[in-house]
């Protein structure tokens, strides 16, 4: 008894067919990992701008009070900026008690305020609040914002 076994191959219309199914898949793959990799650059930059808010938050905390107008931004014991409360730039309004200072980097700006108690200069201020912005812009142009807050009160404040 002998078993015989058809052999027919795959016509060029099937192969053909198989080849535009896995091409369109493939596509779809390719465009999903696009969208994935934007989501993940936009996720680091969010995160970036996270961290450059909180630290100049911890910056603000940590040094003495009489040198919290002032900012070491490259830590070499030299202040490049000094935080102002004259109405330009970043400072909205002069004169209101808001003292303000900022910078940009790889893309991220950063502003920063100390608010202290109205009509009080800063030393004589029992504590501030401190809050940091960060900005940047997403992948469609858009302005996107993260915002932190801390107060910090006066170690040498004697007062009500």
């Amino acid at each position: 008894m002998s078993v015989y076994f058809k052999c027919d191959g795959f016509s060029l219309i099937e192969v053909m067919v198989a080849m535009m199914i896995s091409g369109i898949a493939l596509m779809g793959t390719l465009g999903a990992v696009e969208i994935t990799a934007r989501y993940m650059q936009q996720g680091g930059l969010s995160s970036q701008a996270l961290e450059l808010a909180q630290a100049r938050l911890e910056v603000k905390r940590s040094i003495r009070w009489q040198s919290l107008l002032e900012d070491d931004l490259d830590h070499d014991g030299i202040p490049e900026t000094f935080m102002r409360d004259d109405g330009q730039g970043a400072d909205v309004m002069a004169g209101d008690g808001i003292y303000t200072a900022g910078s940009e980097r790889d893309g991220i700006t950063v502003i920063w305020t100390i608010e202290g108690e109205p009509v009080k200069p800063l030393n004589a201020s029992g504590m501030v609040n401190i809050r940091a912005v960060a900005s940047y812009l997403n992948q469609r142009g858009q302005r996107r914002e993260v915002h932190v807050a801390t107060m910090r009160a006066n170690p040498n404040y004697v007062g009500q």
